[in-house]
């Protein structure tokens, strides 16, 4: 009997999303299928697949131990989230060669379902970095007697999901610095940044609007830039190493001396990037919005606004929100000023003068009520509020406040 030769090999995952795409978050019941395809019939001793997901960062190090020493420092870490086996065909047992127990793989195509459910504890989202990675897989293993193990492995996708309409997350971040330039004994005046964006959270392919002020008051023509930044922390034997990579940037106009610009919710896209990274012990995946203004000849004036990338995009409600906070940095930066507001509704439209001539009649559970304290809440039930007017009473008043208000500011 002329044994048969197996033609493919190969893992299959039943994706849960309409891309096809496997792609997976803790507590997901991962299923999907081995597929043989043979040619003839082959004898199998058994079918096995093995699940696994971890982080792991690696690195090295050269040090000097004396002038004609030098050795390399390596740093390792690994976290494991994930480890699964089970068997589909035949036993556990492979390492001998008998004929019993075998199972008889007729010649086509076969197919043999998996699946395993991901661990409920929060997992770390699938990344791929420069000193380290997150990977998942699941790898099968075709044992055969007196043939070698066949292998094949397929890697999965895991998302640990942020969702970014939470309070922290559409909360605004803001900031302001300046900074004197000077040379010598000679001091120009002073460059200012003020900036503002919605909120700290967003999903990849949104697009950010900043809200900015520049001014500058040195001798130098400089430049506003804006630029976000994604820094990969690695952790292992007590050490730390850290890469920062840009991932999208704009530039302003050109400032000469005594020039300002203004950003009314100039738009910065962001592209497709992996997830902000947390919860993982050994790998961190952060973001940040740099604006900042490019000074030729000095260190650049920078602010540095904390981003988080989610998973879950803004819902309608969170659109609102974000709605009023953009409405709010635009008063911040003095970019627009709110609308007259509506005078509110006359009295008579509120209380009619029924229900007032019956407030009058005090009931006679409480005539035994006397005193001032009840004389005094009696007098000023239903009556009517002061008259609104948009005429400020105490013009006076208000021109000393505001005049107060400009002396307090000295670059006014």
């Amino acid at each position: 009997m002329v044994l048969g030769k197996v033609k493919s090999f190969t893992v299959s995952y039943d994706c849960l999303n309409d891309s096809n795409v496997p792609v997976f978050s803790s507590g997901d019941c991962v299923s999907g299928r081995v597929i043989i395809e043979v040619t003839g019939e082959i004898r199998v001793k058994s079918l096995k697949i093995h699940a696994k997901g971890f982080a792991k960062v690696r690195w090295t190090e050269s040090r000097n131990a004396g002038s004609n020493t030098a050795y390399t420092q390596n740093y390792t870490e690994e976290v494991e989230y994930l480890n699964h086996k089970d068997i589909l065909i035949g036993h556990e047992r492979d390492d001998d060669n008998s004929e019993e127990g075998l199972t008889t793989i007729h010649s086509g195509r076969h197919e043999y379902a998996f699946s395993f459910e991901l661990p409920q504890t929060p997992l770390a989202t699938s990344f791929e970095g420069k000193h380290g990675s997150v990977r998942y897989w699941v790898k099968a293993e075709l044992h055969r007697p007196w043939l070698l193990p066949m292998k094949t492995k397929k890697e999965f996708t895991v998302f640990e999901h942020i969702d970014i309409n939470t309070p922290l997350l559409l909360s605004p971040q803001a900031g302001t610095k300046e900074k004197t330039l000077c040379c010598w004994f000679c001091t120009s005046g002073p460059i200012s940044l003020s900036a503002k964006i919605e909120r700290k959270g967003y999903t990849p392919g949104e697009s950010i609007q900043i809200f900015a002020e520049i001014e500058n008051c040195s001798s130098r023509m400089v430049v506003p830039k804006a630029a976000i930044y994604q820094t990969q922390t690695f952790y292992a034997k007590g050490k730390m190493k850290e890469v920062k990579q840009l991932v999208a940037n704009l530039r302003g106009e050109s400032l000469s001396s005594g020039k300002t610009e203004t950003w009314n919710g100039k738009m910065l896209k962001i592209p497709p990037v992996s997830p902000s990274i947390l919860d993982c012990s050994i790998i961190r995946v952060e973001y940040s919005l740099m604006v900042y203004v490019d000074i030729p000849g000095a260190i650049n004036l920078s602010l540095n606004l904390p981003l988080v990338i989610g998973t879950i995009p803004l819902h309608p409600f969170g659109s609102r929100t974000s709605s009023v906070s953009s409405q709010c940095s635009m008063s911040w930066l003095g970019m627009g000023l709110p609308e007259r507001p509506e005078a509110p509704p006359s009295y008579a439209e509120i209380v009619t003068e029924e229900q007032r001539q019956v407030s009058l009649d005090v009931p006679s559970a409480r005539e035994e009520l006397d005193g001032p304290l009840f004389a005094y809440i009696h007098e000023f039930r239903f009556q009517p509020p002061p008259l609104y007017s948009e005429i400020d009473p105490h013009p006076d008043h208000a021109s000393r406040t505001e005049e107060r208000r400009l002396d307090a500011c000295p670059s006014r």
